[in-house]
């Protein structure tokens, strides 16, 4: 079994890097800041200078930089991967990057025999920690199917959305809930600390009411976004979770008017909330 490389070792790169260092054919790491990758030798791992030396000893290459720049820098700049990369070599990219730059990359490098991956992982630092990631591929089948063993080291949920490119499209998507998340979590406790209401006892009901219910991922179970006909079996139950909502926001922005608390989420939610579950009035 070939060895696999790393390239990246910072809060998310290293921890997952750490689940591969008893890799069969060894694992090879690089970093801009050679003392990341301390702890990894220490461990086993074998520490290079520059991404093109990673290419020269591994066939299976991670990436996990910060943006599409340093993707780019690492894939196709001076000592960069390609410049040094057999026929056959697959690139996993990690990192969040734009839409189409996945796609723009494997047309860069095809004619060279590299494969790319576009493989963001979700989870955060103590998935990765833990190995528990959920990763979000995209690319050929072959090429992904090689991805699988050593990626199972570090993640618990593996999902090829389709070609290259797609991982990242579903994982845009995917990060754009949990901001917006974040963001109504804030608007809920501009409301509940004009209340009086203790933040970090609400924080409590918060993390263990989504434990039980699944939070927002809770009404993803449809693969469509079209409109339910009230035929089918999901109907009555979407229109009650709408009544629900649409109750309780509408009481919350009640009390946000009474306390002078501006909720702007809150009423853009109301408005949105009935088409977004697929039962409009």
């Amino acid at each position: 079994m070939s060895a696999v490389g790393f390239i990246g070792l910072g809060q998310m790169g290293a921890p997952m890097a750490s689940h591969l260092v008893d890799w069969p054919g060894g694992l090879v790491v690089c970093d801009v800041r050679a003392e990341s990758a301390d702890e990894l030798a220490s461990k086993g791992a074998r520490c290079v200078a520059t991404p093109a030396d990673v290419a020269a000893a591994a066939e299976i290459i991670s990436v996990m930089v910060l943006d599409d720049e340093q993707v780019r820098d690492v894939l196709l700049g001076d000592d960069g991967i390609a410049g040094a990369a057999k026929p056959g070599t697959v690139v996993a990219i990690h990192s969040t990057i734009h839409a189409g730059t996945a796609e723009a990359l494997e047309a860069d490098v095809a004619e060279r025999g590299i494969s790319i991956v576009d493989a963001p992982v979700s989870g955060g630092f103590a998935g990765a920690r833990a190995g528990t990631l959920a990763v979000l591929v995209g690319g050929a089948d072959e090429a992904v199917e090689r991805c699988r063993e050593p990626f199972g080291r570090w993640a618990k949920l593996f999902v090829h959305f389709g070609p290259t490119g797609a991982g990242t499209r579903a994982k845009l998507a995917r990060n754009l809930m949990h901001f917006i998340a974040f963001t109504a979590a804030g608007e809920a406790q501009r409301l509940a600390n004009a209340a009086g209401i203790d933040l970090a006892r609400l924080a409590d009901v918060v993390r263990y009411s989504d434990g039980i219910t699944g939070g927002p991922g809770a009404i993803m179970f449809r693969n469509s976004i079209d409109e339910v006909e009230p035929g089918d079996p999901l109907y009555e139950t979407l229109a009650h979770v709408r009544t629900l909502g649409e109750k309780d926001l509408s009481l919350a922005l009640e009390f946000g008017e009474a306390l002078g608390v501006d909720l702007p989420l809150a009423k853009l939610a109301l408005e949105r909330f009935a088409e977004g579950l697929g039962v409009p009035h």
